[in-house]
């Protein structure tokens, strides 16, 4: 069987086209960065962490998959914004100027653990005040790395994209079918 240890819709939709048989088993862990941590070793830390934790009370022949995504501008990690003030914060950081999208994928089976962190650039025009206030009056923001979410309303303020479109979404699917092949 094969275990989603996330409860993110996009995710769940992601992987659902790679495979339709998947069980779905959040993981509640701590998603704290620790003191100095980079995003992509922040990423990295918390898809295994949440892999393993469904791992351990999962069958060893269960391939559970543990994923984690933020956004980096300038070195700052970017999570999901605890309001309104903490969205303007990072939207208007991310108006008119590049970013990186980070997301750790964690595959366990058995004794085995692989993983990897996937990178993308991406670059938004530059936002009006009221673009930004209208965005977050749609509510998508709010569990968004980043404040903001590609596959909906923000995709009008995306100009660039280098590298994968569905990493942005949270579960880059080239490379989460390469370890899941690497797995078995």
């Amino acid at each position: 069987m094969i275990i989603l240890a996330s409860q993110s819709p996009r995710r769940r939709d992601l992987l659902s086209l790679i495979t339709s048989q998947f069980d779905i088993r959040p993981a509640n862990v701590d998603e704290t960065p620790l003191f100095g941590e980079s995003g992509e070793d922040l990423v990295r830390r918390l898809a295994s962490l949440k892999a393993r934790k469904i791992a351990s009370g999962a069958d060893q022949k269960d391939l559970v998959i543990g994923s984690d995504t933020i956004v980096s501008i300038n070195g700052s990690t970017l999570q999901k914004p605890k309001n309104f003030e903490d969205f303007l914060h990072m939207i208007g950081l991310l108006s008119d100027a590049t970013h990186q999208v980070y997301t750790g994928i964690c595959v366990v089976l058995g004794s085995k653990c692989l993983n990897q962190v996937v990178r993308t650039d991406v670059t938004l025009r530059a936002l009006s005040l009221k673009e930004q206030t209208d965005y977050w009056k749609t509510a998508e923001p709010l569990d968004k790395a980043g404040g903001y979410g590609i596959q909906g309303l923000a995709a009008r303020f995306v100009t660039a994209i280098h590298g994968s479109y569905t990493n942005i979404v949270g579960l880059p699917l080239v490379e989460l079918e390469e370890l899941m092949n690497r797995a078995k």
